[in-house]
């Protein structure tokens, strides 16, 4: 029986969407003063921003759970369910043979392009995102760090155990295939790998939604739907404004319109996953403001599940004992490396709340490069040529630094068999 993730009847907000108990308070209220300083803008959003950022943690994907429900869970069932979702991938719906309605009508949404779409842009986020390197991978991981305080975000990796203890490093290497795949030259094409990507993540979110729904812990009026698109666009948030914004404290000297080109990207990303809000942020402005709306509702409610996460990100780089020599150097560079990205973007207060590392003398790792990166920016931005090789240098960069954690390994994206009810 398929669980419902919708329902007129939801309230306007979950319970621990605290934004409007905590937006006067006298010490939000400086954050904003100051925020409104460095942006020359007023980050506090409209209330009907909010509203809609409120009701979305009870929305999810429709679309992709009736073909979930009617196929995977029902009949043919997850192996030809499988097998049907792969050949519409690489050769196009009409290739499967009786192809259920709720598989049609899903292919349909994902390949006709939004009316809101520019390709163009699409591919000029997707060159920002990759300018920003490795880089990029150490401060979204570490921005979630922070979020993990939240019940909403840490209760569905706990409960599913993707992303604590010995399978951390798993998913945070699948999580970074994504992101590489999605951001390669026309990865969102038709058939491009990034595309097909993005769908098999759609699915293996409906999966992970609807074991986690089934289970009497999970607190609905309190955190909303697992995945909710409200959470979901966060994430997409997390790729582009805060990135855009955050890492020039490294170096990466990214411009506004650069900055808004990338959430047009990771808008388009979000479309492919099903994350389709109309109230999407479409400018810097209303993309700041909804973070800062995500700031002050926290209710800092995950405890030891939130902990545990937080501790489990780390030791998952950590050198294995039996690794060759030539490999286990590299490894404890990269280790230390993320120490010290960790000690030098996540705040002080959060990193000294939990079991962590040391971050001295790693955290001057990054201090160290910033002026380095600055200046090879600086080039980059005003010497010809250097923007096209900077792209083919961190693209290279890119898959070495995967390659070199994962080995030969293909990322999966089916937790169809672990997470079937």
């Amino acid at each position: 029986m398929a669980i419902d993730t919708v329902d007129e009847a939801e309230p306007a907000a979950p319970t621990e969407f605290r934004y409007w108990q905590r937006v006067e308070d006298p010490s939000i209220q400086r954050i904003r003063r100051i925020m409104k300083r460095a942006l020359r803008f007023d980050p506090q959003p409209s209330d009907d921003l909010v509203r809609s950022f409120a009701a979305a943690y009870f929305e999810a994907d429709p679309v992709a759970e009736a073909f979930v429900d009617e196929v995977y869970l029902g009949e043919p069932g997850p192996k030809a369910g499988r097998a049907m979702l792969d050949r519409a991938l690489t050769h196009g719906v009409g290739a499967v043979p009786d192809a259920p309605a709720s598989l049609v009508r899903l292919f349909e949404e994902f390949e006709t392009p939004p009316p809101w779409l520019d390709r163009e842009l699409v591919e000029r986020g997707a060159r920002v995102f990759r300018r920003w390197g490795t880089s990029v991978f150490s401060f979204a991981t570490t921005s979630t760090l922070e979020m993990y305080s939240e019940s909403s975000i840490a209760k569905p990796l706990s409960y599913t155990g993707g992303y604590a203890g010995q399978r951390a490093h798993k998913r945070q290497l699948e999580t970074v295939r994504f992101w590489i795949d999605v951001s390669e030259p026309g990865g969102l094409s038709p058939g491009a790998r990034g595309r097909q990507t993005a769908m098999r993540v759609r699915i293996m979110h409906v999966f992970i939604r609807r074991k986690l729904l089934s289970r009497p812990e999970w607190q609905r009026a309190a955190w909303g739907v697992p995945i909710s698109v409200g959470d979901a666009t966060l994430t997409l948030m997390a790729g582009s404004v805060v990135p855009g914004l955050a890492l020039w404290s490294a170096g990466f000297q990214t411009t506004r319109a650069e900055i808004e080109a990338t959430m047009h990207f990771w808008r388009y990303v979000g479309h492919l996953l099903g994350v389709q809000p109309d109230w999407y942020p479409t400018d810097l402005r209303t993309g700041a403001q909804l973070m800062f709306a995500a700031f002050v509702k926290r209710a800092h409610t995950a405890g030891a599940d939130g902990a545990e996460l937080v501790e489990s990100y780390l030791p998952a780089f950590r050198p294995k004992p039996e690794t060759p020599w030539r490999k286990r150097i590299r490894d404890e560079l990269n280790y230390r490396a993320q120490i010290g990205y960790t000690g030098f973007w996540l705040p002080p207060a959060t990193y000294a709340a939990h079991v962590m590392p040391r971050r001295f003398p790693w955290i001057l790792y990054p201090i160290l490069r910033t002026p380095v990166i600055f200046g090879l920016e600086t080039l980059r931005r005003t010497v010809p040529g250097l923007d096209d090789l900077a792209d083919r240098f961190q693209r290279d960069r890119r898959e070495a630094w995967y390659r070199n954690e994962v080995g030969d390994r293909a990322a999966e994206f089916t937790p169809v068999e672990e997470f079937r009810r």
